[in-house]
């Protein structure tokens, strides 16, 4: 490997920078068995997933259109994994893999706009719904995705191209959290949007920031952050909440399915009534309980 970026690296764990070698085999070793665990499950989860959402697509839904490209990417970065496993140190390999990385993160603020989209603007969104449009910002995306590791290609300054990738990381975050309040927000004037409807929007969109929340910004504090860089506890947690992001945006299939959504939700629902329904009736007994003190 080139370097010892976070971003691009599975077999380097930083172990250099720790002072107990049987501190070290332990994190290596649960490196390994981790990125073992997620490409065993999650190839074949991932293949199924993009049949599924294909599916959907050829009943004429354009949502999913962006949820198969996220699933490519997370496709192309678990090849990755399985070639680093499999001994490939390859620059080109490193390169697919931020590649499809970046691509992802791409994929996740489009389903977050669209999603934004169907509740705050639905008449503007209506008319403009068609597979068609969908495809053409999927190609945009990837094209921007090829765009940004091209830095790193150039062989620019190694501390200069950490910035780049964390501030190109870190851009999202505002959006997608733009995107989830300004949804809650317009929730009450969207009354065209079936209740069931809004609840998958709202799950959909909270699942896509709690992702990023949690498997990537750990990344971004890495690059930026000198100081945790030579914590190997920070800089293997930082490498296994990458390499667990195609395993996570498995369940945002779930969430556009509405069978698999409602079912869900219909639970918690029940669970929530249910629970209603005993405090009352406890609360109707000890009202009618009769006095029992005397005078």
């Amino acid at each position: 490997m080139q370097d010892n970026t976070t971003f691009i690296n599975i077999d380097d764990f930083n172990i250099t920078n720790s002072s107990s070698s049987q501190s070290d085999f332990s994190i290596e070793s649960m490196m390994h068995l981790m990125v073992l665990i997620v490409i065993c499950t999650g190839l074949p989860l991932t293949l199924v997933a993009i049949c599924a959402v294909y599916c959907l697509i050829q009943k004429g839904h354009s949502a999913p259109v962006y949820v198969i490209n996220l699933l490519i990417s997370d496709l192309i970065q678990l090849c990755c994994l399985a070639a680093w496993k499999a001994g490939e140190m390859h620059d080109i390999i490193d390169y697919i893999y931020l590649f499809a990385l970046t691509g992802s993160i791409g994929f996740m603020v489009c389903i977050s706009l669209e999603r934004y989209l169907v509740i705050a603007k639905p008449l503007w969104y209506r008319f403009r719904r068609n597979i068609k449009t969908s495809l053409m910002v999927c190609g945009l995306v990837w094209t921007l995705a090829f765009a940004s590791f091209l830095p790193y290609c150039l062989d620019v300054n190694h501390q200069v191209v950490e910035i780049i990738f964390a501030v190109i990381f870190l851009l999202p975050f505002p959006f997608l959290i733009f995107c989830l309040v300004g949804t809650i927000k317009a929730l009450s004037a969207a009354r065209s949007v079936p209740a069931e409807e809004k609840r998958r929007i709202v799950t959909l969109l909270v699942v896509v920031l709690l992702i990023y929340t949690l498997l990537f910004l750990p990344n971004v504090i890495w690059s930026l952050v000198e100081e945790v860089r030579y914590n190997p506890i920070f800089d293997s947690l930082a490498c296994i909440c990458l390499h667990l992001s195609p395993l996570a945006d498995l369940t945002m299939y779930f969430c556009i399915r509405k069978s698999a959504m409602d079912k869900l939700l219909k639970s918690c629902c029940h669970c929530e009534m249910l629970g209603n329904q005993e405090s009352s009736s406890t609360a109707i007994e000890n009202m009618s309980a009769p006095c029992t003190d005397t005078v």
